[in-house]
């Protein structure tokens, strides 16, 4: 048993038995930027002209604006936000120094500490070279010219399939330095959620063009280290997607050239500390091209069938009214301001389950078309035609199984560390299990990386989804997971409530100030 185990278990007993340090307290006045700096290098501004309508058919590859567009709607700024709610942070938005920018995808804390860089070769719009995309300039930052696409492919392995003959990458790094600031050893759980946020992001916005996103995890991750002029022990390489470009040459040609960026990230922080949990999961995390598990290796990991009682059938879910680029510029945190006076209608609850239950992470690890790695359950609080109490989500046959009946809004409040939210006030409460334990035993420590991934992507479905439809959404850490075991009835099974998906709408007239700047 690997370490990424102990972390497992040490993640899903933090609400009874803290994670040291448990007396950390966090330097805000010595805080880190939320996006790397690189002083000396080019920026090059990326096109802010809105990318092309999605046609009816799929385009061909990915252009410059294509691309743009979806950096830009996924963790570029897209505009100010401010509002009265419920979060510890409300004071200091108001100042600009700490305004709250609003982006496409979510991030724990709104921390966003994966760094997105691009490989790109010969066929694309830019001289090949590495680049940094910078997402407070809308630019990319030239760290290194010439050809290094070579060496991405040497480091994904004879293995990698398709992936290892693609002219274009997009590699995702995390700085733990930002999140861990905050959260200290509990970061490392949050950073592999944001990653699987921003690549569902992806996928959600490639789809609408008939284009691919799919993450490839195992690979040399010390190899990528030193390309990105990173300190492997600073910085986890955590995914690599290939891009299909639209005209590019025949892929796969240059050689892998040892090369490592010229510019480095400068450090704002006067003192940067270590965590000693952090270290070791990152450690055992770490990824081997050599160890990459087969396809079809999570089936034996794959979700339970769900359990319950007498099934309740669901209304077929709408077609959401809103596209997925305005969905993700609306998409928001709630933060306190749920009103349990206007119920959600049961149409829109059955596409939020169905939505987040077709989400896959889709990385090398899971079978096109194999089963699911997640489980759904619903805390129903006011939702019109279904009575209060807990359920099992069946996707296949798009019903409700009752577990526990009766309204559980205090189980949920009495069970939620944080003041930001009242639970009980949400229509409803979803909440995604992966069984963990077994996703580690199948393909080792690296599915740890996995397991946060995918619980992240089924979250950034989750508010596009809530967004599309008009509806508040928040997503949440700070709870007891073992309460949730036991509510739930997986006392004794392997299945991990990792975080809570709060949907609802919110009160009327709210005072809000926006400002668009994309």
């Amino acid at each position: 048993m690997g370490h990424a185990h102990v972390y497992a278990h040490e993640i899903m007993h933090r609400g009874r038995v803290p994670m040291e340090p448990a007396d950390f307290v966090p330097d805000w006045a010595d805080r880190p930027r939320k996006a790397k700096f690189h002083p000396d290098a080019e920026t090059l501004p990326l096109p802010v002209t809105p990318p092309p309508t999605p046609p009816p058919q799929p385009v061909p590859g990915f252009t410059l604006p294509l691309l743009s567009g979806m950096l830009r709607d996924s963790y570029g700024l897209t505009g100010r936000r401010l509002a009265v709610q419920a979060n510890t942070d409300l004071a200091a938005l108001p100042h600009y120094t700490h305004a709250n920018w609003s982006r496409g995808t979510a991030s724990g804390g709104g921390l966003y500490p994966v760094a997105v860089h691009w490989a790109a070769g010969p066929g694309g719009p830019l001289t090949p070279g590495l680049y940094h995309y910078a997402p407070h300039q809308h630019g990319l930052r030239r760290l290194l010219a010439g050809d290094v696409t070579g060496d991405v492919r040497e480091a994904l392995g004879p293995g990698a399939g398709t992936a290892g003959r693609a002219a274009q990458y997009l590699v995702l790094g995390v700085k733990y330095w930002q999140n861990a600031f905050k959260y200290n050893s509990f970061s490392f759980h949050a950073v592999s959620m944001d990653v699987g946020a921003l690549v569902q992001t992806w996928r959600l916005w490639a789809a609408q063009y008939g284009l691919r996103i799919d993450p490839v995890l195992w690979f040399d991750e010390e190899r990528l280290a030193r390309l990105l002029g990173v300190a492997p022990e600073e910085e986890g390489v955590f995914a690599v997607v290939p891009l299909t470009w639209e005209g590019g040459p025949t892929p796969g040609e240059g050689r892998a050239t040892g090369a490592a960026a010229r510019h480095r990230d400068v450090e704002r922080s006067r003192r940067v500390l270590e965590f000693e949990t952090l270290r070791r999961v990152h450690r055992a995390t770490e990824g081997r091209a050599a160890d990459r598990p087969e396809p079809g290796a999570l089936d034996a990991a794959a979700a339970h069938p769900p359990r319950g009682a007498q099934p309740l059938a669901l209304p077929r879910p709408p077609a959401p009214p809103t596209a997925t680029t305005r969905a993700l510029r609306e998409r928001r945190s709630s933060f306190g301001r749920f009103d349990a006076s206007r119920p959600v209608a049961a149409e829109q609850l059955a596409a939020a389950l169905a939505d987040c239950a077709a989400t896959r992470y889709g990385t090398e690890a899971e079978r096109p078309g194999g089963p699911s790695l997640t489980s759904l359950y619903a805390f129903v609080n006011h939702v019109e035609g279904i009575a209060p109490g807990a359920y099992a989500y069946d996707p296949a046959a798009h019903t409700l199984r009752p577990v526990t009946a009766g309204p559980p809004g205090p189980f949920l409040q009495r069970n939620y560390f944080l003041s930001n939210y009242n639970l009980e006030q949400a229509g409803a409460v979803l909440v995604p299990t992966v069984r963990t334990t077994a996703v580690l035993d199948r393909v080792g420590d690296r599915g740890y990386r996995l397991v946060g991934g995918t619980v992240g992507a089924v979250a950034q479905t989750f508010y596009t989804t809530a967004a599309a439809f008009g509806l508040g959404a928040g997503v949440a850490l700070g709870f007891d997971n073992i309460s949730y075991i036991e509510e739930l009835g997986l006392t004794g099974t392997d299945e991990a409530p990792l975080l809570i998906m709060l949907l609802g709408h919110e009160r009327p007239r709210p005072a809000d100030f926006r400002h668009e700047i994309a």
